[in-house]
């Protein structure tokens, strides 16, 4: 055993996503694989931060938990678009990213050998962390965005821990439906596991309602809801998510979130605190412009040869590169790199499985100049590698 290192760290490395960002600003490439959302900030998001700038009383360590206006801000969206009554006295943690929440949840709620189920494809931070947490991970096989019948869970579900639910889903765009949230509630009466929910996407959908699991009656008890403002936002590099959860678990998330972070950045929490008195047309919009990305990028990898699974949320699409002669999917992106000038994530960041070598990831929160001439160039890939 090597004894410079944790054994923690052992088999854990720098994320394809990231690695990707590194590749492609070496060959000068169109970044479609890292979500930056590299979007305009509301203007009244960055005034607000930048007033709370120059107050110094507002630019000091705020309570671990955040400040309490954001946090009843929170409340009051919580309870207008997510169906979810939460406290925000003692319900509600502001953390770094949702990722920070993430992290916070599992050292707080999980011991080292408890297993956790994620669904393939899964986000690699989220199989990443349960990993240096200590857990042992297991995953349902893709199905693309069709629904999970209540025998499959049930298979999975009685052998865990914790379930985690990403919807809108990163990579592949699946949300969950009503059904599947019943199926869930009625085993977590049977097997009393925790669901860990990534709610991130939430305002980016494509025709289909977006649920949150803990609106509903039986899983609210045991639902640790995550967050972020930095999508919707456009606001990545600020880092900042929030944590929804019975007061019995957010007490202890609370003291590993201060622990590893102290306290999210507190003029910024001023900033997004804004964020939320921004009219509904604001989302409405950003739904408008988001479909008709998500259908130019579909369009362009068809016509590229890369069927894509069309996404129902979120702004990443997984196509499939099957097709193509390749080795692996980490392979078959850096070929699209250098050849085709688009950077895209091996889909083998997202999967347990060997099924993750016939994808690859593209992310579509560019600017519209960029997108439009990442999707001229991806319309060309078939010609590119089949000669």
């Amino acid at each position: 055993m090597n004894q410079d290192f944790s054994e923690r760290i052992t088999g854990l490395t720098q994320s394809d996503i990231r690695a990707m960002t590194q590749k492609c600003n070496e060959y000068h490439g169109i970044n479609l694989g890292q979500g930056l959302c590299q979007l305009p900030t509301p203007p009244e998001i960055i005034a607000a931060a930048q007033k709370a700038l120059e107050d110094n009383s507002k630019c000091i360590y705020s309570p671990a938990e955040g400040i309490l206006s954001l946090r009843q801000a929170i409340a009051g969206k919580l309870k207008e678009k997510n169906n979810i009554i939460a406290d925000p006295q003692s319900e509600i943690l502001i953390t770094i990213g949702a990722t920070g929440g993430f992290a916070s949840s599992l050292m707080a709620l999980f011991n080292p050998g408890d297993k956790i189920l994620l669904f393939e494809p899964f986000y690699g931070y989220h199989y990443n962390t349960a990993k240096l947490a200590g857990l042992d991970v297991l995953a349902v096989p893709m199905n693309g965005n069709e629904e999970y019948t209540e025998a499959l869970l049930r298979d999975f579900v009685s052998q865990v821990q914790g379930v985690v639910v990403c919807t809108p889903g990163n990579p592949g765009g699946k949300m969950w439906t009503q059904k599947e949230i019943d199926i869930l509630a009625k085993l977590s009466k049977e097997f009393s596991f925790k669901v860990i929910t990534d709610e991130m996407y939430e305002f980016f959908r494509y025709g289909q309602a977006h649920i949150s699991p803990a609106s509903h009656p039986d899983l609210k008890s045991k639902t640790i809801t995550l967050m972020g403002l930095s999508k919707t936002f456009s606001i990545t590099g600020w880092r900042l998510g929030y944590v929804v959860a019975p007061t019995k678990y957010l007490e202890k998330i609370r003291i590993a979130n201060d622990l590893f972070y102290v306290c999210a950045p507190t003029p910024l929490q001023y900033g997004v605190e804004a964020g939320f008195q921004i009219d509904d047309s604001y989302y409405s919009e950003l739904q408008k412009d988001f479909h008709k990305r998500r259908d130019q990028i579909c369009s362009a990898l068809e016509e590229g040869g890369m069927p894509p699974i069309k996404p129902n949320g979120a702004y990443y699409v997984l196509a499939d590169i099957s097709r193509f002669s390749f080795a692996s999917s980490l392979d078959f992106a850096m070929a699209l790199l250098q050849k085709v000038g688009v950077a895209g994530v091996p889909g083998r960041a997202f999967f347990l499985s060997t099924e993750g070598e016939k994808y690859i990831r593209f992310n579509f929160a560019v600017s519209q100049e960029e997108l439009d001439e990442a999707c001229e160039r991806l319309r060309r890939t078939k010609e590119v590698f089949n000669g």
